[in-house]
């Protein structure tokens, strides 16, 4: 039961940073021009390529071998990830 609570945690906190940088790229995208292409590339190559890994990641049995396990270790891959790109669009 701790581990599903720890992984729902996870997914919790997850959520809450992706609704921030969806509504931050939601305002640089709406801005136009050259820098919210520039955005909207990025944003498609990086779930691209966080994606695959994600996937590489669960050949090699790096997630874990419960299912909590794995729903936790992928929270915390993508949370690193979508933390990044909030403090990037943070900044003036």
């Amino acid at each position: 039961m701790q581990d599903w609570l720890k992984a729902g945690f996870g997914l919790w906190w997850l959520s809450g940073e992706i609704a921030v940088v969806m509504a931050l790229r939601g305002l640089k995208l709406s801005a136009g021009g050259p820098a919210a292409a520039a955005e909207m590339q990025r944003m498609v190559t990086e779930k691209m390529a966080a994606a695959l890994a994600l996937q590489a990641m669960a050949w090699r049995g790096a997630l874990g071998a419960t299912m909590p396990a794995a729903v936790d270790r992928s929270a915390r891959y993508y949370r690193k990830r979508v933390a990044a790109n909030r403090r990037r669009l943070s900044r003036i």
